[in-house]
């Protein structure tokens, strides 16, 4: 794998951190073997505390909590999609995805958690500190708490790194986000079974490997502040080398969303056009995009054992791309702001490409990504980084994505379009530390781009 370039300082003690390469592996091993988990499909209307509402055909928990699959129809006046109408997880709690960090010998290390969702492909995954729903860190479902909870609540004494809320998946959930939460500490901390202390660059590294930093892991780890290219606990300066300065970049996202006609409202899920119940799970016409499925899930290591859920199934493997070349000798990404039908604020920055390239055979020929050809018939040479990650595994099942960046020359030519825009790395972290500017796919992208520094 080709890197970067970018300079990587003060992340890896001479001794490789607390816990070496052959020691994670034998740790990570461990937990796969102690953490099992059995998933079975059921019917969704069979599903234990689960049931579709005969009036609405919402999904709905017996509780009143967790979340509901409800219908959302979306008016985008002035996409190449201008109506649709889709089912829509409707979750309103705010979650916790919470990282401490630790200095051991002068180096930033992160308590990072084995955990196995019922969706994830592969098993178990490595999660952030804490990775909980309001519902799950309360007790709702009646099971062990989460630990280490309470760090990331009001009253903590410890220095807060970075507090922000910032949006989840925007396609699939229903102006979903969470507090992402990284505090670091200096008093000693017990680590618990399935926890372990990696370092920075550890993890990055960890980034190359399919299916293992789940999308929390990866979107907190963007949220870490870098000064210049060096993990700290505090931001650094912007610098004056990005193509656009800071000030112009803001007025071009608020001027997308200002120009952006779009009307979104919740729906029964009855009444979502082209969706209806199959076979026990509500999906397309075309059987593109997803579709709403029934599984029943053991898991003894979890803090409930046994339950029965709903999950939005990923039929196909998606595409999250992001073009990136040198401005000014300074390292930039092609950004997208993109409406998502789940959106806070209407517009959102992406990757460059973000999409599912099967949907396309039956979507119009105008839905189709301007650029994605441009990243798919990249050479090798210009291909920086390439694998494949699992989504969230607690709402999503067995939803993968393409991690894909490519570098272009620094004068390769780009059509001219309203809707992206050139960033510096370092603008893009700086807007991470505010809340709905960029979505969790860009996230995601942004931690594999730093990643890549010092692996070549």
């Amino acid at each position: 794998m080709s890197h970067l370039g970018i300079g990587y300082v003060r992340t890896t003690p001479a001794a490789g951190g607390v816990m070496s390469q052959p020691q994670f592996d034998d740790w990570l091993d461990a937990c796969r073997l102690d953490q099992t988990i059995r998933v079975e499909r059921r019917s969704l209307e069979e599903l234990d505390n689960w049931s579709v509402d005969p009036a609405t055909g919402n999904i709905g928990h017996s509780s009143g909590r967790f979340f509901t699959v409800e219908g959302v129809e979306v008016n985008n006046h002035d996409g190449s999609i201008r109506h649709w109408e889709q089912p829509i997880i409707n979750q309103p709690e705010v979650g916790i995805q919470g990282l401490l960090v630790k200095e051991f010998d002068g180096v930033l290390h992160c308590l990072m958690q084995a955990k196995v969702e019922p969706g994830n492909f592969g098993g178990v995954q490595l999660s952030p500190t804490v990775q909980a729903t309001r519902s799950n860190y309360t007790g709702v479902h009646g099971g062990r708490t989460v630990p280490y909870v309470p760090y990331f609540q009001a009253g903590a004494r410890h220095r807060v790194v970075c507090d922000v809320r910032q949006s989840e998946q925007g396609a699939w959930c229903y102006r979903k986000h969470n507090r992402y939460k990284i505090v670091h500490v200096t008093d000693p901390v017990e680590v618990l079974d399935g926890f372990c202390w990696l370092t920075v660059r550890q993890l990055h590294e960890l980034l190359a490997v399919p299916d293992l930093m789940n999308w929390a892991s990866r979107s907190v780890l963007a949220c870490l502040p870098f000064s210049g290219d060096t993990v700290t606990a505090v931001p650094g300066p912007e610098t004056g080398d990005a193509a656009l300065p800071m000030a112009e970049v803001l007025s071009w996202i608020t001027e997308v969303r200002c120009r952006s006609d779009v009307e979104m409202r919740l729906i029964p899920l009855r009444d979502a056009g082209l969706w209806s119940m199959r076979d026990g799970a509500i999906e397309h016409e075309s059987g593109c995009f997803f579709r709403v499925a029934g599984f029943e899930v053991w898991a003894g290591r979890r803090e409930v054992a046994h339950w029965s859920q709903p999950m939005l199934e990923a039929p196909s493997l998606g595409l999250n791309g992001l073009l990136v070349k040198r401005i000014n000798g300074v390292l930039h990404a092609y950004l997208h702001a993109r409406v998502e039908a789940g959106f806070v604020d209407v517009v959102e920055l992406g990757p460059t490409v973000q999409c599912t390239p099967d949907n396309y055979s039956w979507l119009p020929a105008a839905a189709r990504p301007p650029l994605m050809d441009t990243l798919l018939s990249a050479p090798a040479d210009r291909i920086r980084f390439d694998v494949i990650h699992s989504e969230e595994g607690g709402r999503f099942y067995h939803a993968r994505n393409r991690y894909l960046v490519v570098e272009l020359d620094d004068d390769y030519p780009l059509p001219e379009h309203g809707d992206y825009r050139w960033m510096s790395l370092r603008q893009l972290g700086i807007l991470i530390r505010h809340s709905h500017y960029v979505n969790v796919q860009a996230r995601s992208l942004l931690a594999c781009v730093r990643g890549l520094a010092g692996l070549g």
